[in-house]
């Protein structure tokens, strides 16, 4: 296979600069007990190094240390190299671009704006209660809401895409928000909120959520 992908790369003369900040794309995330936030990238163009301050998604972050796909460190990364990089602030989701930019104020400014739209779109849907089930009276379709967190990006949507498809014409899920990582207090809020449980896949909520759990008797 490898064989048939360099021979086809090399008739369609498939090519990337690798003489400039780096771009590419995330394969896989996931919450490192020991190493916390960890991102598989590939790099699709430019050369990715170590030092390299970078905005993913709403995230921004500087290359702390990058490990190859035989777990050997690297001090860089050229097109089509996959590395998991250490030195995010947050967990990505996968397929969240990865873009090398020129220092930290432009990358907090980047991840800033990105985050703000998230939360727009995250606040502009209203909390599903059971008083507005029902509301609509153009579907009688009833709207069962649920918080998902798990501990990697890829066993997120998994777990979002069998719950879906248990969707039938009677009852309908809706994801309120999916993510990796513990559960925390904006979780059970949320939860809380909108009288929907919290699916934990390989994950637990930190002492704070755990108090509000039983606070607001969010079932999880």
């Amino acid at each position: 296979l490898l064989d048939a992908i360099a021979v086809q790369a090399e008739i369609l003369e498939l090519k990337a600069n690798p003489n400039r900040s780096a771009e590419g794309t995330v394969v896989e995330a996931k919450l490192d007990k020991g190493r916390g936030p960890l991102a598989t990238v590939l790099v699709q163009r430019g050369t990715l190094r170590v030092g390299d301050i970078f905005v993913v998604g709403p995230i921004a972050g500087k290359v702390r240390a990058m490990i190859d796909d035989k777990g050997r460190q690297v001090k860089e990364a050229g097109p089509s190299v996959p590395v998991e990089v250490l030195g995010l602030s947050a967990v990505p989701s996968a397929g969240d671009p990865f873009t090398v930019v020129e220092n930290e104020a432009r990358a907090r400014e980047v991840a800033a704006y990105r985050q703000g739209l998230l939360d727009r779109k995250r606040t502009t849907a209203a909390p599903v209660s059971l008083e507005n089930m029902f509301a609509s009276h153009a579907s009688t379709t009833m709207e069962f809401p649920l918080v998902v967190k798990a501990d990697v990006q890829g066993s997120v949507e998994a777990i979002v895409h069998a719950l879906n498809r248990l969707s039938t014409d009677e009852i309908k899920v809706r994801i309120l928000h999916s993510g990796v990582g513990a559960i925390t207090e904006s979780d059970v809020t949320l939860a809380s909120a909108s009288k929907a449980p919290i699916i934990g896949f390989n994950v637990r909520p930190n002492a704070n959520a755990r108090q509000l759990i039983e606070r607001h008797k969010v079932e999880m």
